[in-house]
């Protein structure tokens, strides 16, 4: 019996046909995510620098508060040595005087918290930024390693790639949930 004939010329042609568009195909892939990863790392950027402004604005504000404190706090000073120096000589103590003491300790009160407050949102925003910070890092890693899976043609790297790329995604996310809370 004689062994059937099975052309093979073209079976290797065919074979190294479908390699190569298999390649392509993941070389798009690989091409696509690193793409999606740059968009992503470039948004979390450019949030990023947002609330590091932020941050850094309501603290310059807070410190404005701080030294509106500190105007009144002399002021109030002054006042109470004004006051002991006439209550040493002997003579009565103006009842707008004592008024104003009272208004500056008031003052004080609404000053200080409101310059506390400035300085909780500050670092709300400055941890907000550094999340996204790490979102960015974690994306350039993503999109190397990803670079690097086409360059050695390996596919593990790819995958760690992905990985870095979720790590980013986590941050993000993070960030976005951490949005109302104080």
């Amino acid at each position: 019996m004689e062994d059937p004939e099975v052309p093979t010329e073209h079976l290797q042609e065919d074979i190294d046909d479908r390699v190569a568009r298999g390649a392509r195909q993941w070389t798009l892939g690989v091409a696509l995510s690193c793409a999606l990863l740059a968009a992503m790392a470039a948004v979390a950027s450019m949030k990023a620098g947002h609330y590091s402004n932020e941050a850094m604005m309501l603290q310059i504000e807070s410190a404005s508060q701080w030294n509106y404190f500190q105007a009144k706090s002399i002021k109030e000073a002054q006042l109470k040595t004004r006051e002991e120096i006439l209550s040493a000589l002997g003579k009565p103590i103006p009842e707008s005087d004592r008024t104003k003491a009272a208004e500056y300790e008031q003052d004080k009160k609404q000053i200080q918290a409101k310059a506390e407050e400035l300085s909780r949102e500050a670092r709300h925003y400055l941890h907000k930024h550094h999340i996204l910070a790490h979102s960015v890092t974690m994306d350039q890693i993503a999109i190397a390693v990803g670079a690097i899976s086409v360059l050695t043609r390996r596919r593990l790297f790819w995958f760690v790639s992905l990985a870095f790329g979720t790590v980013g995604l986590v941050f993000v996310a993070q960030s976005l949930l951490f949005l109302g809370a104080h």
